[in-house]
């Protein structure tokens, strides 16, 4: 079975493991874990920021930093399918206190007749004050320009807004876009990255920011009950992918980019690739049964909605596997 479905469905590779067994740990609540705080500064180090937070899961990346962003009754400005609003479980509202506010776009950013909209009245009193812009990069696969992050951080800026960037899968942007990860972070005021998705670690993100800013992270990770212990046993694995998995997620984009060339030659399919994800679009109403058809000959993929279905290459996934993955999908295509 090849297991496409997200690139979360990764194990530890046998050196990742190694590093966890070896781990050196202290207890992280005090301050005193070194694993925990080396992939603090290392992340820190390459996002450009003074510092860093290890938190549990990109869920709580998000939501720590909105917390810290935002308060009570206050906006926060997302794309409508962004994360922090359809994958949290109504977080934004009932964990960070905010006021969604959602606009939809295909890009994935607000454009800026948007934003100027949406900024007048700003201090009337009858309403609630924007207090956050949330970005996502890449969004959906699709890397954000880094021209448009800065329109967007600088709008914020300017109206007494911060910036956060759900950087989940920052990494491949930053490899897309061949830039260094900081240049990707550099407009943000807080930045969330994952270490589980395209890395392959089993555990963990973070959060970074200034130094002021993560100090009252800190404080709202323990309110959320997210304190760990010796959690250098899991961050040594988070380490392991930081220091060498970065480099290979081109792999993965070269390979979605392949596979989403041949589904396209499917009678009744076309598929495009962003980064390291495969876009099927199938016949109206039918994604579900291509999905089912798929998984029956031993392709593991999601279907996102009525039409489409989600496709993710990541590092278990070799150019064998995805010549296997073509031919599976087009005799499954061939039966529906």
């Amino acid at each position: 079975m090849l297991d496409l479905r997200s690139d979360t469905v990764t194990r530890p590779t046998p050196q990742m493991r190694q590093a966890m067994a070896e781990a050196e740990v202290g207890d992280d609540v005090f301050g005193e874990d070194p694993t925990v705080l080396r992939l603090e500064q290392e992340t820190a180090a390459l996002l450009g920021k003074e510092a860093a937070l290890y938190v549990a899961s990109g869920h709580m990346a998000n939501q720590v930093a909105l917390n810290v962003a935002v308060g009570s009754g206050e906006e926060v400005w997302a794309h409508q399918g962004a994360h922090v609003l359809t994958d949290e479980q109504g977080a934004t509202a009932f964990l960070a206190r905010a006021l969604p506010r959602a606009y939809d776009a295909d890009e994935g950013y607000p454009p800026q007749d948007l934003l100027e909209r949406w900024a007048e009245g700003i201090d009337d009193v009858h309403r609630a004050r924007p207090a956050l812009v949330c970005l996502e990069n890449t969004f959906s696969g699709r890397v954000i320009p880094l021209a448009e992050q800065r329109r967007v951080a600088s709008f914020a800026h300017a109206h007494g807004m911060r910036l956060h960037l759900d950087g989940a899968r920052l990494w491949n942007a930053a490899v897309e876009l061949g830039v260094p990860p900081a240049e990707v972070a550099a407009e943000s005021d807080t930045v969330s990255v994952c270490f589980s998705k395209g890395l392959g670690a089993p555990v963990g993100s973070a959060v970074a920011a200034d130094a002021e800013t993560i100090n009252r992270a800190r404080r709202v990770r323990k309110l959320l009950g997210g304190g760990m212990r010796q959690a250098g046993i899991i961050a040594a694995g988070a380490l392991h992918a930081l220091r060498e998995h970065r480099d290979r997620l081109a792999d993965d984009h070269r390979r979605a980019t392949h596979l989403a060339e041949r589904i396209s030659g499917i009678p009744g399919l076309e598929a495009s690739a962003h980064t390291n994800m495969v876009w099927v679009t199938a016949p109206e109403g039918r994604a579900a049964d291509y999905a089912d058809a798929f998984a029956a000959h031993g392709v593991r993929c999601i279907p996102f909605d009525r039409e489409t279905i989600r496709i993710v290459l990541h590092l278990e996934i070799t150019d064998s596997d995805t010549e296997d993955a073509i031919t599976r999908i087009t005799k499954a295509a061939a039966q529906v």
